[in-house]
């Protein structure tokens, strides 16, 4: 779901499937299925280059290494991956999420990769409060995503971990007013060749889906009037540090 607030009010909800991936599962290959594969065309792929330097290099350790550039050195144990799959070799992520554990399982790092569509990339990266069900979390905006949104905004971030459920909100604001929340919500369900091929027949095109969803959204907001932002050139792949928000910075999301 995305609702904007300001300067126009929009609102669309649809449906999407993501994939839970373990990073190091994916860099060994072991998942064993016929409909899925790692770095290689199949009906539902996934490769490194979709993520991080863009390169082939294995994600795994392109992660762990920015862990320890950053000083989380402790949290780069176990690394989960949610975001799109390929679908006949065909993905756009515009946002990919990684958990960040240490030995014992305690998550202790949440990456936010953002992808726009000029092909450009960049990561928050915001340590968790401890003993937090709910993570809550905030980052300036350092990253031109949108032509209708201001970059002199804030995220903040509203995060229940990848268990039986999984849940992703962010509200951004400018001068601490509501421009937009989005939220995905999903269930939890084994990753199989059965599961997979029933995706692919309920959401053949939902690569495309996603593709098409944001220029055909972002024609509306035209056509309503918002006024189009100047495009801000960053350099590609960087890295912004975000916080952990105090119980007294929390908002409803």
């Amino acid at each position: 779901m995305h609702h904007r607030f300001s300067p126009k009010r929009h609102r669309f909800v649809y449906r999407v499937v993501s994939m839970l991936l373990d990073l190091d599962e994916a860099a060994s290959d072991s998942l064993g299925m016929r409909l899925f594969s790692i770095n290689r065309f199949n009906l539902f792929s996934w490769r490194n280059r979709d993520h991080g330097d863009g390169t082939d290099k294995p994600l795994a350790s392109q992660i762990r290494t920015l862990l320890d550039e950053r000083g989380f050195s402790q949290f780069k144990q176990r690394v989960q991956l949610l975001c799109y799959p390929r679908i006949l070799g065909v993905v756009f992520n515009p946002l990919s999420v990684y958990y960040c554990y240490d030995a014992s399982g305690k998550l202790g790092v949440i990456l936010y990769e953002v992808s726009n569509t000029f092909g450009e990339r960049h990561t928050y990266c915001i340590p968790v409060p401890d003993q937090a069900k709910v993570v809550r979390q905030r980052a300036s905006k350092a990253f031109y995503v949108s032509p209708f949104m201001p970059m002199s905004a804030d995220y903040q971030f509203r995060m229940v971990p990848p268990e039986s459920r999984v849940a992703v909100c962010i509200r951004q604001t400018e001068n601490q007013q509501s421009l937009l929340h989005a939220t995905f919500t999903g269930e939890r369900r084994e990753l199989n060749d059965k599961a997979l091929f029933g995706v692919f027949v309920k959401y053949p095109l939902m690569t495309l889906k996603v593709i098409a969803g944001i220029h055909w959204e972002a024609l509306q907001l035209w056509r309503k009037g918002v006024k189009l932002q100047p495009r801000v050139s960053t350099e590609n792949n960087r890295i912004t540090l975000g916080s952990p928000m105090e119980a007294s910075q929390h908002e409803t999301l």
